[in-house]
């Protein structure tokens, strides 16, 4: 079991929900992730030839919160290294 970094501590223990969070709880639960996940896969990179990919699944949910908030490449990277939430739904982790 991995440790919590303390940026992921901090958001644990917030109170009040942003509506760019509840945006994402309700994308959670109306996007059919595993029939995405399952056309995508046979398309996606494997392990072994150069660097390895990042998971599908958070590759899949970091380019639809792209789409949906209207960010480029560097606005998201940025995106995900200040915004908690996004961090959060996207499944990564700054450890």
């Amino acid at each position: 079991m991995s440790q919590i970094s303390f940026a992921d501590a901090e958001y644990a223990g917030k109170r009040k929900k942003t509506r760019r969070e509840v945006f994402l709880e309700e994308m959670e639960q109306v996007v059919p992730w595993k029939v995405l996940l399952k056309i995508i896969e046979p398309h996606y990179p494997v392990a072994g030839r150069g660097r390895r990919p990042y998971a599908l699944e958070s590759m899949l949910r970091v380019h639809l919160m792209q789409n949906w908030f209207a960010l480029s490449d560097p606005a998201m990277e940025e995106a995900l290294y200040e915004i908690a939430s996004l961090r959060s739904f996207a499944h990564l982790s700054l450890n």
